[in-house]
């Protein structure tokens, strides 16, 4: 079995966002031969960001695939997100890929996003190599760039170039193993010497790639110690040896949007990453019974995979899209859906190719694969042969971070939204739909504005629906302070048979979560036995409307203690008007409040700007509860209303830098301070007025 996958490679580009992930994916398919043209993200000409909402916003939305041959080498590539809206979509194409390769800005540096991405790489063990991208930019620096990946992300980083010239001169880089400078020629990079300045600190930076190079590899240090030098074969095991055991991350330059640097590292990938094999055998559970199930990286043996992206397409329906882990899927065939336990037949078997699709009649491990029209299959299903069945680990869950409400742009067309929105949920599970009973709203929430947003232009192009985005409103609730006595009293006649109802009612507070009480204290007949339940049912409708501003009123008790009826004109409507009646006065005696929900939130930010957080919280009428250390971050749990913090998340990022994060869950209510109450209901009231 050993080396039936050796020359294939899986890997992710990944880095924050604007870095040229994507404009690096374009020049190594141009350069391998895969695609005719370098496509360029900035005039909209790129194969792997063709969406409208990519091209307006020059950000790469959703993962792209593409694949490559180079050097007898087979590459899948995934093109990820790097906005922090849609990094959901990185980590599910990391969760699958075998490597990364880290795209840093040579102006920028290590941005929030680089570490993001990082730690990402660090959860699933991706050996990986880094990028240093536009070199040929003013005020790009590869130093200062190296020092801070290396620091900021402790990563142990190895560079197997160095640039030759600077910003606009910039030209080419030294080959620190081949020794040899590759120095741009006719759109094409050539050997030839060193530059006489370079000569010293090429000295000095090969020195170090040689020891990293030793110390992987016990033969190699031996021969390195007696020797003081090792061929460039030995070097390229040592760096590999080190590389796939995450000791080395090998470094590259260069600038992929004038093609330069990117040829070597198409070489690169085929020397330092791994092949499917290399990361081990493919493990999971034996659906059932939780028991471990290991399955050998096998182009011949048993079948596993996993979907980790769906794309709905209003005319092709949905394209699943999914990595071979073992065995080989062939076209027009079928396989067994294990987490639905479910068969599924298909046709066409496509390799993914940006907005494209390339027929092929098989595929096998390491392959990101596609098949269309699964009736049973969403993301992160695994896929097996159905006699050796085993679940594959789940996809990380992205957290929400912003609801918003939505609300149909056509009236009457509600249905249409929810159902667009479901179809957007296959393709991006990290957005939510639900329903709001009390406030009667579609809540969408989604990592950030950005993310609801960009998916709401994708409903309107891809189905003809359109929505208006709003903040939710807060499910304010209603409740009484004091205890009052009051009459209901419905009579009405207009001519024949008239309506009649009398109830007496005691309105009194219960404890904060009690909900609603009916209490039945009629004697002697005053009310017949067959009307107390209308008047209760009158309470109980009337109580969701409330008294005050129109909110339901909760914890509180009714006690029906008397009341009086007329032989023919009473009737169970009139008990239930009387009920209400009584109701809505006996709510305005009783000194009314309103409630308003109170959220826990635990928010994890940098120790640095602890304090800031927690006056901002103090500012949002805040209760912090404790403080927690986790790592070199402070984890804040405080008490905050609803209200204050229905679009937390922007504010977040911006007094963190973007590295604050934070969880949020409905706690308890509480009565809102009366200023602000006033306000609301003064609002609440004139809006009602408009309708």
């Amino acid at each position: 079995m050993a080396g039936k996958t050796a020359q294939i490679r899986n890997l992710a580009l990944i880095g924050h966002s604007g870095c040229g992930k994507t404009s690096l994916a374009e020049a190594l398919l141009f350069g391998a031969g895969s695609t005719s043209r370098l496509g360029k993200v900035d005039d909209g000409s790129s194969i792997l960001d063709f969406e409208p909402e990519e091209i307006k916003r020059k950000i790469t939305i959703s993962t792209a695939f593409h694949h490559y041959q180079w050097k007898k080498h087979a590459v899948y590539l995934a093109d990820t997100p790097g906005d922090d809206n849609f990094l959901a979509d990185t980590r599910a194409a990391l969760h699958v890929a075998d490597a990364a390769v880290v795209v840093i800005d040579a102006v920028d540096g290590v941005k929030v996003g680089t570490e993001k991405v990082w730690l990402a790489a660090n959860h699933y063990g991706l050996p990986r190599l880094i990028f240093i991208n536009k070199m040929d930019r003013e005020r790009a620096d590869f130093e200062p760039v190296l020092k801070e990946a290396k620091d900021i992300l402790e990563a142990p980083v190895v560079p197997l170039q160095i640039p030759i010239g600077k910003e606009a001169a910039f030209k080419g880089v030294v080959d620190l193993v081949a020794t040899k400078a590759m120095v741009a020629a006719g759109g094409k990079l050539e050997a030839g010497p060193i530059p006489d300045d370079l000569k010293e600190e090429v000295e000095q930076y090969r020195n170090d790639l040689l020891n990293f190079a030793a110390e992987s590899d016990d033969a190699l240090i031996e021969k390195f110690l007696e020797e003081g030098e090792l061929t460039p074969e030995e070097i390229y095991r040592g760096l590999r040896i080190g590389t796939l055991k995450g000791a080395i991350v090998p470094a590259l330059c260069g600038a992929s949007s004038s093609n330069l640097g990117p040829a070597l590292l198409l070489d690169a990938i085929n020397h330092f990453l791994p092949a499917p094999e290399d990361r081990g055998p493919v493990k999971g559970q034996k659906p059932g019974s939780g028991e471990e199930v290991v399955l050998e990286v096998d182009p011949d043996g048993p079948f596993a995979a996993q979907v980790f992206k769906t794309v709905a397409d209003p005319y092709a329906g949905r394209l699943s899209i999914f990595r071979v882990y073992s065995g080989t899927v062939a076209s027009d065939a079928s396989f067994f859906n294990v987490t639905r336990a479910a068969a599924e037949r298909y046709g066409q078997l496509f390799l993914p190719e940006g907005k494209g699709q390339k027929a092929v009649a098989t595929a096998g491990p390491g392959a990101f694969a596609a098949v269309a029209k699964l009736k049973e299959t969403v993301t992160g299903d695994t896929l097996a042969t159905e006699g050796k069945p085993l679940l594959l680990p789940p996809l990380m869950a992205s957290k929400p971070m912003v609801t918003l409400a939505v609300e149909s742009k056509v009236r009457g067309e509600e249905d249409k939204v929810v159902a667009s929105i479901n179809k957007l949920i296959e393709e991006d599970p990290s957005l939510q739909l639900s329903r709001n009973t009390e406030t009667k709203e579609i809540l969408l929430s989604g990592v950030g504005s950005v993310h609801i947003e960009a998916n709401m232009e994708k409903m309107k192009r891809k189905f003809g629906v359109e929505a208006v985005l709003k903040p939710q409103k807060v499910p304010y609730r209603e409740t009484i302070k004091g205890t009052t006595k009051v009459q209901g009293k419905y009579k009405r006649q207009s001519g024949g048979r008239g309506q009649f109802g009398d109830t007496w009612l005691e309105l009194e507070p219960l404890p904060r979560s009690s909900g609603f009480e009916f209490v039945d204290k009629i004697v002697g007949g005053a009310i017949p036995r067959n009307f107390i339940p209308s008047v209760e049912k009158g309470i109980a409708e009337a109580k969701e409307e409330g008294a005050l501003a129109g909110f339901p009123t909760v914890d509180f008790r009714v006690t029906l203690y008397d009341g009086s009826f007329h032989e023919v004109d009473s009737s169970d409507m009139a008990f239930k008007i009387a009920g209400s009646m009584g109701f809505k006065k006996g709510v305005l005696q009783a000194n009314p409040t309103l409630l308003e929900p109170i959220m826990k939130m635990t928010v994890t930010v940098p120790e640095a700007n602890m304090g800031d957080i927690i006056g901002d919280l103090n500012g949002r009428r805040g209760r912090v509860l404790g403080m927690d250390a986790q790592g070199k971050n402070q984890v804040i749990t405080a008490h905050v209303p609803m209200s204050e913090v229905l679009m937390y998340a922007p504010d977040l990022i911006s007094k963190t830098g973007g590295r604050g994060t934070y969880d949020m869950e409905f706690d308890h209510y509480e009565e809102v301070p009366a200023h602000l109450a006033e306000k609301i209901i003064n609002e609440t009231k004139a809006a009602k007025e408009k309708e």
